[in-house]
């Protein structure tokens, strides 16, 4: 031990600060931790941001334009108004929102939709967009409010995706399960996934809130949410993939699911 001591005394400072740990970084280190903490810092903000400017320099540009030039503030002034065209747009839809509630703007929406159902092509994108937006958008609707766990691709491996509704219709009435309708999103891209009628028995609630889940999906992981569980629920597990590992699912000689026992050699 002593030999070692006297060894550790006559090495250089660099090695040094490696016995020790790393504990000394120096003064580059030092540098080079405030620098990755700047970007860690500015880099969300400013990307954020130039986003956000582009998306509001698009609509300024696009339904500036179409107000007449004696009743734009910018015919009068000298200089633009960033944010002009967003706002004439929110207050547009606004109109346009107070409008269709009364008696004259629904017949005008009756109308109007009566004559895209009948264009062949044009009433199937219709019909899908409106159906979409009606769920996402409305109040009553539960659609994308609750994250869950589920397995897939295969027993054993889990992922996070999010309830759109229940089940129903010929997809319900052919399954022997209760099943609900489940949106499973890719990474980095939440927008693209898959559309999984997975059993209700088989859905683990998840206690994060569907913001937390949608960067944890984001960020492929990288970004996990804390668990605000209690430590009684932290310490109990609710799911086991081992269950299964001694059987073999048979869904083709019967047409019914059959679990039986694995023979082994």
């Amino acid at each position: 031990m002593k030999n070692s001591r006297s060894n550790e005394k006559n090495l250089p400072p660099s090695a040094h600060t490696q016995v020790s740990g790393g504990k000394s970084r120096g003064f580059f280190g030092r540098i080079r931790g405030y620098f990755l903490a700047g970007i860690l810092v500015t880099a969300p903000l400013g990307i954020t941001g130039y986003l956000a400017w582009i998306i509001v320099g698009f609509i300024d540009h696009s339904v500036t334009p179409l107000v007449p030039e004696k009743y734009n503030p910018e015919t009068y002034l000298p200089f633009s108004l960033p944010g002009l065209g967003v706002l004439i747009l929110i207050l547009a839809l606004t109109l346009i929102g107070a409008l269709t509630a009364g008696l004259l703007g629904r017949w005008l929406v009756h109308t109007g939709e009566r004559l895209l159902n009948r264009m062949p092509v044009i009433r199937s994108f219709y019909s899908a967009i409106k159906q979409i937006f009606q769920t996402v958008l409305a109040q009553q609707s539960n659609a994308f409010r609750e994250a869950v766990l589920v397995e897939y691709p295969r027993r054993g491996i889990w992922a996070i995706a999010f309830i759109t509704g229940t089940t129903q219709g010929e997809v319900q009435n052919l399954t022997k399960q209760e099943t609900v309708n489940i949106f499973l999103p890719t990474t980095p891209n939440p927008t693209s996934g898959f559309l999984l009628f997975v059993p209700k028995d088989d859905v683990v609630s998840l206690d994060m809130s569907v913001e937390e889940a949608i960067k944890m999906v984001i960020s492929g992981g990288i970004v996990t949410p804390p668990d605000n569980r209690s430590l009684v629920e932290r310490d109990k597990s609710q799911v086991s993939a081992k269950t299964y590992e001694d059987m073999d699912i048979l869904r083709e000689e019967e047409n019914i699911p059959i679990l039986v026992t694995k023979n082994k050699v």
